[in-house]
């Protein structure tokens, strides 16, 4: 597979050569999707409360998923249940996280980790794993995040957010904010995308990564420069821009910052035969 470091958290840095071949490739194999409800958004100071794991692939679909109430022994904040509709007294139910993480390691062990927005249930996952004093790792060509793919298949949609795209897409998977549901939405997200990985040419393809809107420090990463020498270079060369909903972030059509990359690209291969 692609393994470049950045292809999972960092995506828009990454050549859509680059991303097609990497996706071809997830397109063929077998997804462990999760999803987890915390207690807040910070790993290390928030505790998962609910667990959802489902495996599953393009030919076969899904032949596994179990979900987990899991009581970690910590306050369950009034916002959190007001979210995901989980009350203190459903945690004090629930299992130990002794009882439930060590079984589901073989599982996230296996195929390629998935879930919509990764970062944040792989660094909980990490997070659960140290309490028991096992470090869990994944690399990142084993990992896919279907919020990435969503921003090159689906660049123009409003919102890429899970509820948003359940209700786009009419999914019926029940509530948002639980893991089970959330996690069947992604599988369902996961397996509409990568069908259209499958099905489509490459040049079809990567004319539509080619629509995506890539934040400008992903632009100056790939650029090799500061935001503000990419943003320069970027604004000089007539590239498409515009700025984020909350018009806290300039972004760039990928086309066009390919395009300037390339271009670049060129003029140091000519200086360096002119040395």
């Amino acid at each position: 597979m692609v393994s470049p470091a950045s292809i999972t958290f960092g995506q828009s840095a990454v050549l859509s050569t680059d991303l097609l071949s990497y996706y071809r490739q997830v397109s063929q194999s077998t997804l462990t999707v999760v999803d987890l409800e915390t207690t807040g958004s910070t790993a290390d100071k928030a505790r998962v409360i609910e667990v959802s794991v489902l495996q599953a692939s393009l030919d076969d679909g899904i032949h596994h998923q179990d979900t987990h109430l899991i009581n970690p022994g910590v306050k369950v904040p009034a916002m959190i249940t007001r979210v995901t509709g989980i009350t203190p007294a459903m945690v004090g139910q629930g299992k130990l996280p002794e009882d439930v993480w060590p079984d589901l390691l073989p599982r996230l062990e296996q195929g390629v980790l998935t879930a919509h927005n990764i970062e944040f249930d792989y660094r909980f996952i990490q997070s659960e794993y140290r309490h028991m004093d096992f470090k869990f790792t994944r690399p990142p060509q084993m990992q896919f995040c279907t919020v990435l793919l969503s921003r090159l298949l689906l660049a123009d949609l409003p919102s890429r957010s899970l509820p948003d795209l359940v209700k786009h897409f009419k999914f019926d998977v029940g509530p948002s904010h639980r893991a089970e549901a959330d996690t069947t939405a992604c599988w369902l997200l996961a397996e509409y995308l990568l069908q259209q990985i499958r099905a489509e040419s490459d040049e079809v393809l990567l004319g539509r990564f080619a629509q995506q809107w890539v934040r400008l420090r992903d632009a100056a990463k790939l650029l090799k420069c500061s935001k503000y020498k990419a943003q320069k270079i970027l604004d000089g060369q007539g590239a498409e821009c515009r700025t984020s909903r909350r018009n806290t972030r300039f972004l760039y059509r990928r086309r066009d910052v390919e395009r300037v990359y390339y271009e670049l690209q060129g003029q140091q291969l000519s200086l360096n035969g002119m040395a």
